[in-house]
């Protein structure tokens, strides 16, 4: 089994871990290739804790990820797996994250979880992989080698303390100006990010929708929308400033507010990684806290 491992910024705290992650996947007869900017650390690691990193190539951007891998362990926090598909783009290569970080809302396992419970898994193939859409953004504004691929969201924002208008089009069809701080389309998978905190809704990973939610609107009678996915959405925005900012994910671009702006559902998925501990709605009362209530322990 060919795995490649990636990842950034994990604290040398985390080195037992890691180790033992390592130790795991290698006494299970992995062959692994590494990221060139998480290399160095693990290398560390091993002299540290005194066992031999195997060799394997390096690679630092989808043009030399290895053509042969039947797993891409992300390993990190959620902004490290949305990372993952710049370097995964379109491969099917299965996506399994494991969490070093803080929320870990897409990940399939926690760093120190007992390597028992969820290596043995991986290397067996018992997992179930999950389709995760992705949204595509066209504009002549962007960078010619800017990826335009989000898993979670795509954003327009202001870049001054003033408010800007997005006229919005849904297969051509004009909605009302909304007048807010920015405005914000999210796939299922990011209907718990950025969209949950401006007040949309929670999507299912499965449901074929973007939900659309203003940012700190102006105007009491605007509220999110769930348009299908198949739609193409249209974004002309009018600002008093000579440019606005552009999320992609956890990337960003600052572009003219003069820009034509064209989203639609992307041509690949993700294909992600879920050990079945726990399902969605699981997830969602584990690390969101969702319908918390100390009402719901008296019954």
């Amino acid at each position: 089994m060919n795995i490649a491992l990636f990842g950034s910024d994990i604290a040398i705290g985390h080195k037992e871990k890691i180790g033992s992650l390592i130790q795991g996947l290698v006494s299970g007869g992995v062959s692994l290739s590494y990221y060139s900017g998480l290399y160095p650390l693990l290398e560390r690691i091993s002299g540290d804790m005194g066992f031999d990193l195997p060799e394997g190539p390096l690679f630092s951007s989808s043009d030399d990820l290895p053509e042969d891998l039947d797993l891409f362990l992300s390993l990190g926090g959620d902004g490290t797996f949305l990372h993952s598909l710049t370097i995964v783009r379109e491969r099917d290569v299965k996506v399994a994250g494991v969490n070093f970080g803080r929320l870990g809302f897409l990940t399939a396992a926690k760093a120190g979880e007992e390597n028992e419970n969820w290596i043995p898994a991986i290397l067996e193939g018992k997992f179930d992989v999950i389709k995760r859409a992705t949204l595509r953004i066209f504009s002549d504004s962007l960078p010619d080698d800017f990826f335009p691929f989000a898993l979670n969201e795509i954003s327009i924002q202001r870049r001054t303390p003033y408010m800007i208008g997005i006229d919005l089009k849904i297969n051509g069809m004009s909605l009302p100006t909304y007048w807010a701080d920015g405005l914000l389309i999210a796939t299922p998978t990011g209907s718990t990010a950025y969209s949950l905190s401006v007040g949309g809704p929670i999507v299912t990973p499965e449901a074929g929708v973007f939900a659309i939610s203003p940012i700190a609107p102006h105007n009491l009678n605007v509220r999110p929308l769930i348009v299908p996915d198949q739609v193409q959405i249209e974004m002309e925005i009018h600002s008093r400033a000579e440019e606005v900012m552009l999320t992609v994910d956890n990337r960003e671009v600052i572009i003219p507010s003069s820009a034509k702006i064209k989203l639609e559902k992307g041509s690949f998925s993700m294909s992600t990684v879920s050990l079945g501990k726990e399902g969605f709605f699981d997830a969602l009362q584990e690390k969101l806290l969702w319908g918390a209530d100390k009402r719901n322990n008296l019954q």
